[in-house]
């Protein structure tokens, strides 16, 4: 970046013409003031170089005299800088991995594979936050702590799978699992997301008393009741006719979620498919912005020496010229 300091100075460029002017008009009315009576033979010599470069001096003089203008104007170089200040959110993903959520009411496959398709977006789709996983069936255990490494994340949510931990559905002890990763942030924010498809039936923790504690802490839970309206497909695998699928109703204890939602200032969802599973994510999201703060300031360094150094080095060759090569007769 340039600019000038002082621009009120540069007006004092208008003087330059005015000389350039004066200089033209005084030149064409001078005359010689050695007289003689036969100039044949000087003509016969032809014009001195000397002759054809006389306006030198004066170019020079007016040049030097233009940066002397500009110095004065104070010419400035400079950088502009930025500096993000970011307010990072910790958000604690908590998912129920008990064998009803193999129910295929959510496609292409069920309803932990869609989940953990949508988690996966919604885990490349921020920045700057603290992310960590949560997985809770009969128990419940930290399948990833808090961490930037979305990466690292991102593979631990890959080897999710049914059957890690002996079935049940104990919601209590995932979001108290889930405080318990929390209860110590110094985020601006500490989220919790809890997704589940059934009824809190174990667990030594029950989920009101969890969503008290998580309120203590200012935590906020959304949760996200997942699984259609009514009966659901649900494979049952045979030792003898292999597998082969069976209706189950679906039963979500939606009071009991939208309740710990409200406690803990959240909000409760209901996904009856993956896309409204995406659009869920999606809206949780949005409400739960990264505060990033830009300041932007510029350094400016001073210009003006290089030029005054310029017009005096011009008025020394105007002077030095003008006392050698250019010299006049008295």
């Amino acid at each position: 970046m340039f600019r000038f300091a002082n621009p009120e100075f540069l007006f004092l460029l208008l003087i330059l013409p005015l000389m350039l002017f004066w200089y033209l008009r005084r030149s064409l009315r001078s005359r010689s003031t050695v007289r003689y009576s036969d100039i044949a033979l000087i003509k016969e010599v032809g014009t001195s170089s000397r002759r054809r470069y006389r306006h030198l001096l004066f170019l020079l003089r007016l040049a030097a005299l233009a940066l002397m203008i500009v110095a004065f104007a104070r010419p400035q170089a400079g950088s502009r800088e930025e500096e993000m200040i970011t307010e990072g959110i910790d958000i604690v993903l908590s998912m129920d991995i008990s064998s009803s959520m193999l129910a295929e009411d959510f496609q292409p496959k069920n309803r932990l594979e869609a989940a953990k398709l949508v988690a996966a977006d919604f885990i490349k789709g921020r920045s700057n936050d603290r992310i960590g996983m949560v997985v809770f069936a009969g128990q419940s255990f930290t399948q990833c702590p808090l961490t930037l490494d979305y990466g690292i994340l991102l593979k631990f949510l890959e080897e999710i799978h049914i059957g890690q931990i002996e079935d049940g559905t104990a919601i209590g002890m995932g979001l108290g699992t889930s405080i318990n990763r929390l209860r110590d942030s110094k985020a601006r924010s500490k989220v919790v997301i809890l997704l589940t498809d059934g009824q809190n039936n174990r667990g030594e923790l029950d989920p009101i008393t969890a969503a008290r504690i998580a309120k203590s802490f200012n935590i906020r839970v959304y949760t996200i009741g997942a699984g259609s309206k009514g009966e659901a497909l649900y494979p049952v695998d045979d030792p003898i006719f292999g597998r082969r699928y069976v209706r189950m109703p679906v039963n979500i204890d939606e009071d009991l979620l939208r309740r710990v939602a409200e406690i803990t200032s959240g909000q409760y969802f209901r996904a009856t498919d993956k896309t409204s599973l995406e659009r869920i994510y999606k809206e949780i999201s949005a409400m739960e912005k990264t505060k990033i703060e830009v300041k932007q300031y510029t350094r400016y360094r001073e210009l003006f020496s290089r030029y005054l150094i310029a017009a005096l080095i011009l008025l020394a060759l105007e002077v030095i010229l003008g006392n050698t090569i250019f010299r006049k007769i008295p």
